[in-house]
């Protein structure tokens, strides 16, 4: 079965970086498409970010385009999702998600608060 574990949030401070993780298992991860997700409090669920098999190409929304950077090491079934800037605009929970199907984790809380 499908398991996506994300870690690292917390609190962080504008202007200072994080690095969030999730590792997969349960399909073989390097096959596919991995992307990162985020919820605010009364908002929708929203794409952050995504990035290729072999990590080559990475898309990002526009909101955190510059700020933050996705990737992935396939040796270790991890994808990253790396957040310099953060903005109080980018608190949220944050969730990994993959391709294969339509499963969601627990996530990880990213405050962003000075």
């Amino acid at each position: 079965q499908v398991q996506l574990v994300e870690s690292g949030g917390g609190l962080v401070q504008p202007g200072g970086s994080l690095r969030l993780s999730c590792v997969a298992s349960g399909f073989t991860f390097s096959m596919y498409y991995m992307a990162w997700y985020r919820q605010a409090p009364g908002k929708e669920r929203e794409l952050v970010a995504g990035i290729t098999r072999a990590g080559i190409s990475t898309t990002y929304a526009d909101s955190v385009k510059g700020r933050f950077t996705v990737s992935r090491d396939n040796a270790k079934n991890t994808v990253y999702l790396h957040m310099n800037n953060p903005k109080p605009e980018d608190t949220a929970v944050y969730y990994c998600k993959t391709s294969w199907t339509d499963y969601w984790g627990q996530g990880t809380q990213v405050t962003v608060s000075s």
